[in-house]
């Protein structure tokens, strides 16, 4: 009976609560065959609290809250996986005291959310959801709707990680200047993807466009906004701005001024501090102003880029339950002890 309960108790439970590809689930059940795996969407988080305690591993997006409580009832949890590449709903230094490492998929969507982008540098320049609207009225706007090229433009990118670099890429491969700003990376980095890297305050009055794509930070007074007053002063008048990261790394009522002051020609939105959207009232002003066009946070949102987070993300579930090494988000040895 006890060798019944304990080989029980080393069998690897995994609990999904949001939805992911069929690929990586049957990577999972494929390499850890005597693994129980447990799909539970749209659970409550008292539902969710009720439940941890019996899992080993658990897969998320970015809409479960992997918080301090949670992380304290989760008394087997090993390692919880986000099956994506933000982190700003996991508690990472709760994770680190009781011991759970914490793993993402940074990579798997970096060419998805890096062509959005492009696709909506390309709808600011030619007003294509206008002209679409125009078109779609019965209207021939075809004088009013004059555009601009992104040949020879500069773009600067906040963030030259994966997808700032892939973003890099194509916007060469278009004949625009590219600048960054990445405190993180030296210019020698910089210079490796054919990219100058300077500080905001420099890069921004230089951009005609601005692209952001870096990571949610806190500092001693909370969340660290890269765009506020400051630096929308200090942007090119007539600069365009996209934001295919997080909604927060905006003042999102300093981009509302400076778009009724008319500092900016356009703002291409496709995610926000608030998702979704709701009453917020900044935010349907922003989403009702005529300079900005919108998508419901679609970056990683193509077939291929679900594939290859849903698998990246169960790889790396799967060397952790093994205990290989692997290089995560905190730097835990693993498998982790538990704190007493």
């Amino acid at each position: 009976m006890l060798a019944v309960q304990t080989r029980e108790a080393n069998i690897p439970r995994i609990l999904i609560t949001e939805p992911i590809a069929q690929e990586g689930i049957d990577l999972l059940r494929y390499e850890l065959p005597e693994a129980h795996i447990d799909v539970r969407l749209d659970l409550s988080q008292e539902h969710l609290l009720a439940l941890i305690g019996s899992y080993t591993a658990l897969i998320v997006r970015s809409q479960t809250p992997v918080t301090r409580e949670l992380l304290a009832e989760a008394t087997r949890l090993q390692v919880v996986g986000r099956a994506g590449s933000g982190l700003d709903n996991i508690d990472l230094d709760a994770a680190v005291r009781h011991g759970v490492l914490v793993v993402n998929a940074p990579r798997g969507s970096a060419i998805a959310v890096a062509e959005h982008t492009m696709a909506l540098l390309l709808a600011l320049a030619r007003h294509i959801p206008a002209a679409n609207r125009s078109i779609k009225a019965g209207r021939w706007d075809k004088s009013r709707l004059l555009g601009i090229e992104l040949h020879g433009k500069v773009l600067g990118i906040i963030g030259l990680g994966k997808i700032g670099k892939e973003v890099a890429r194509i916007a060469q491969a278009l004949g625009m200047r590219v600048i960054a700003s990445d405190p993180f990376l030296s210019a020698k980095q910089g210079q490796q993807v054919g990219v100058a890297l300077h500080s905001k305050e420099e890069m921004l009055p230089r951009a005609d466009f601005v692209t952001l794509h870096a990571a949610l930070t806190n500092d001693e007074g909370g969340m660290r906004r890269l765009l506020t007053t400051r630096e929308l002063h200090l942007c090119k008048p007539g600069a365009y701005l996209v934001n295919c990261a997080r909604g927060s790394l905006i003042d999102e009522e300093a981009l509302l001024a400076a778009l009724t002051e008319g500092r900016l020609a356009g703002v291409a939105l496709d995610v926000f501090s608030q998702e979704p959207i709701g009453d917020d009232t900044v935010l349907r002003q922003l989403l009702s102003h005529e300079r900005v066009i919108a998508t419901p946070h679609l970056g990683a949102s193509t077939v291929e880029a679900q594939v290859r987070v849903a698998t990246e993300v169960a790889r790396s579930i799967i060397a952790a339950l093994r205990g290989d090494t692997l290089f995560g988000v905190s730097t835990l040895s693993f498998p982790p002890s538990k704190p007493a």
